[in-house]
């Protein structure tokens, strides 16, 4: 689907910049891609994320050997793995129905890295049967690899240390701390010297893998992480006599800016903190992974809502939108951590001007929390418009959550092209994820057993 329309002039309630997404949303109004009928969606822009795929390359030109993989997680959806392999890029699955997604998306094996905590001993086969690379969580993992292990397995094999090198400003997105449930914990008592004894034992394991986290890590605590992964690189090469660790999964974690459309820290920040702190990282003597997922899709996505009412309570204005705790899980729970910005557009998907007014931006759950946005100044809405969740590419509507038996919200991908007439840019959208039926919702919550439970007890 191809139509042209006028760039819209940014307004107060829009961040800058923001002209490509108003018209996107102007677009997607006259389309019927929002509306009654289709009151929330979510959208990625496909060209930004070549240009995020294209950001994380150029910052590693010295590396000879560097993976790139994503993290399916922060987008699992199979056309936008998809157009992400077709960039170049792996794979990073945490879970046999991640792999599954990689796989369908056209992902070799040999790009794909499995991580999780609690791999099964069938998701191990299932991993080393395909040839995809396997990150043990754990020490007995490793053992329980070795004894799953066929002879001619061609899985890279690696082990998740936890640098304990503290935590970040989210202390859920932290995974370096004392207590972290990943990975060997590396200073704990006879730690270190216990992988070392397991590298020693297993010459087919040849991989050390390390994470610190994700939002509010600072690139100097990321940074410190790997170099402590890459000393222990060192001993366990030194102590064995032989360069059996020949490669480095530096994991990912780039932290997004979430405050205003500028990207920062950079991919180029990011490699250039870690050569600061590891010169011999980019040597070439080590393999290099990375797992990067929210900081390549985040501000390459928003995500589009319906004001279906508008309220006062208590002297505070409150939009009732389709956008809430089912798509943007995160920020109705941790406000703080993870706030987003709002625009205001009109039931026509331009943006809205005029006085501001304080409001409420909230989300069709039942339940008090379900507000995406407190208190922000923005141009009045009223029932018909539309407002917008910016830097929602990664995460937000491609995981989202069945409160209230929701359905899942469409998603699109678009392009902007030249102009048709010299003025109006060319707008393209085209399917990702259809929005989830009634019929679905209620064949996914156990309708073809419905009478299953009458026949049992006394």
């Amino acid at each position: 689907m191809s139509l042209s329309s006028p760039s819209p002039t940014p307004s107060p309630s829009a961040p800058a910049g923001s002209a490509r997404v108003a018209a996107v949303v102007r677009h997607a109004v006259a389309a019927g891609l929002l509306g009654e009928a289709s009151p929330v969606a979510g959208f990625i822009d496909t060209d930004g994320v070549r240009a995020s795929v294209a950001a994380l390359h150029e910052a590693f030109p010295g590396a000879p050997a560097v993976l790139h993989t994503f993290a399916a997680k922060a987008s699992s959806l199979v056309p936008v793995l998809r157009l992400l392999a077709d960039c170049g890029m792996g794979c990073e699955v945490a879970s046999p129905g991640e792999l599954r997604l990689a796989l369908d998306a056209g992902f070799a094996p040999s790009k794909i890295v499995l991580d999780s905590p609690a791999k099964t001993r069938d998701e191990i086969r299932r991993a080393l049967a395909v040839g995809v690379a396997v990150n043990a969580d754990n020490l007995d993992e490793v053992d329980r690899i070795a004894s799953l292990r066929p002879a001619d397995a061609v899985s890279a094999i690696g082990l998740r240390v936890n640098p304990q090198v503290g935590g970040g400003s989210i202390g859920a997105m932290s995974t370096a701390t004392a207590t972290s449930k990943f990975g060997v914990a590396l200073f704990d008592p006879g730690a270190r010297e216990r992988v070392v004894r397991a590298f020693a034992a297993h010459p087919w394991l040849t991989r050390l893998h390390a994470h610190v986290g994700s939002q509010g890590c600072s690139l100097e605590l990321i940074a410190a992480g790997i170099a402590e992964t890459y000393r222990l690189a060192e001993e366990i090469n030194e102590t064995l006599g032989r360069r059996q660790v020949t490669g480095l999964d530096i994991g990912g974690g780039l932290p997004v800016n979430f405050a205003d459309d500028e990207v920062r820290p950079s991919f180029a920040a990011y490699a250039a903190a870690l050569r600061a702190a590891v010169p011999g990282l980019f040597d070439g003597r080590y393999e290099l992974v990375t797992e990067f997922g929210r900081s390549l899709l985040a501000k390459n996505g928003f995500i589009g809502a319906l004001v279906e009412y508008t309220k006062d309570a208590g002297g505070r204005r409150i939009a009732l939108t389709h956008a809430g705790a089912q798509t943007a899980t995160r920020t109705v729970f941790m406000p703080d951590a993870w706030p987003l910005r709002v625009g205001a557009f009109d039931a026509g998907g331009r943006p809205k001007d005029g006085p501001v007014v304080v409001q409420d931006i909230a989300g069709p759950c039942c339940f008090a929390g379900d507000v995406v946005a407190h208190a922000r100044e923005l141009p009045e809405l009223r029932a018909g418009d539309y407002v917008v969740l910016y830097d929602t590419g990664a995460y937000y509507f491609s995981t989202p959550w069945s409160y209230n038996s929701l359905p899942r919200p469409a998603v699109y991908g678009f392009g902007l092209g030249g102009t048709s007439d010299g003025q109006d840019p060319v707008v393209r959208f085209a399917p990702v994820r259809d929005a989830q039926t009634l019929d679905s919702v209620s064949a996914e919550s156990g309708l073809a057993h419905a009478d299953a439970l009458l026949g049992l007890g006394s």
